[in-house]
């Protein structure tokens, strides 16, 4: 149902059984898919393609063009994936020639007042919980979380099953199944309780748990570690994502916590 103080542009595209609550403007070029809700208020921009079963709550704006000085108006995309939850004044912006669209993945739930940037990568089964912000180009894994009032660094990298405590400043780029806690943002554990939920075995969490050790407590450079890693550790394919991330890496990834000086004295 399409109620009729909403305003669809006529080469917008609604497959069938879509519902639209009054006061919603949808610009042309814009594709919603089957099943989907559509709360009062919300502007969904040019270039917007929401899959299925969505539901995007009041005055969420998607598809507005990047706030980048360097955007110069070329066609440029956002792609929401299926059932993926939008909640209250949430932003999401197009991409730029860099990646030409901004995605969010399928089974997410992005919390009121969270915003992500040009040409991200969201993956699916995120969560971003209330008021976290997204900087331009961040790629964030599949069933990672981020805790509120997070800001995240351009080109920041969160691996997957990646928790983020609230209130964190993400300057570098953080591992896979691992916990990101304190300020300066730093290694707090592997998440036994997020994976655990997601059907790891006790078995697989302490393998993590062993790799992360020989990183964080070893002391070798980060080329000794994960040879060490290849050599001395049994193969698994959370070994070798972990692994991988490292060595893909540009902007190094979070350390392990220490105290300063001036905790010390206190």
């Amino acid at each position: 149902m399409i109620h009729p103080h909403t305003y669809i542009h006529p080469d917008a595209r609604l497959a069938e059984n879509v519902k639209i609550d009054p006061f919603t403007v949808i610009h042309q070029d814009v594709t919603i898919g089957a099943g989907t809700w559509i709360g009062s208020n919300v502007t969904i921009m040019e270039g917007v393609r929401i899959g299925s079963n969505c539901r995007i709550f009041p005055g969420a704006v998607i598809g507005a063009i990047p706030q980048d000085l360097k955007f110069k108006g070329e066609q440029t995309y956002v792609e929401v994936g299926d059932n993926t939850t939008i909640r209250e004044y949430v932003t999401i912006h197009r991409g730029t020639s860099d990646r030409w669209k901004t995605t969010v993945g399928n089974n997410c739930l992005i919390m009121a007042y969270s915003h992500i940037a040009h040409d991200c990568f969201v993956g699916n089964h995120c969560i971003m919980s209330n008021n976290s912000q997204m900087a331009g180009h961040v790629i964030m894994a599949d069933y990672a979380w981020i805790a509120g009032f997070t800001a995240i660094h351009q080109f920041v990298k969160i691996g997957q099953n990646a928790f983020i405590a609230g209130g964190s400043l993400v300057r570098k780029d953080v591992p896979p199944y691992i916990k990101a806690v304190r300020n300066p943002l730093s290694y707090g554990g592997v998440n036994s309780v997020g994976l655990k939920r997601r059907g790891f075995t006790i078995e697989k969490i302490n393998g993590i748990l062993d790799i992360y050790r020989i990183i964080y407590n070893k002391g070798l450079n980060t080329t000794k570690e994960l040879e060490y890693i290849e050599e001395e550790l049994p193969a698994s394919d959370e070994r070798d994502e972990i692994i991988g991330f490292i060595r893909e890496s540009e902007r190094g990834i979070i350390k392990r916590y220490s105290k300063t000086e001036t905790e010390e004295e206190q």
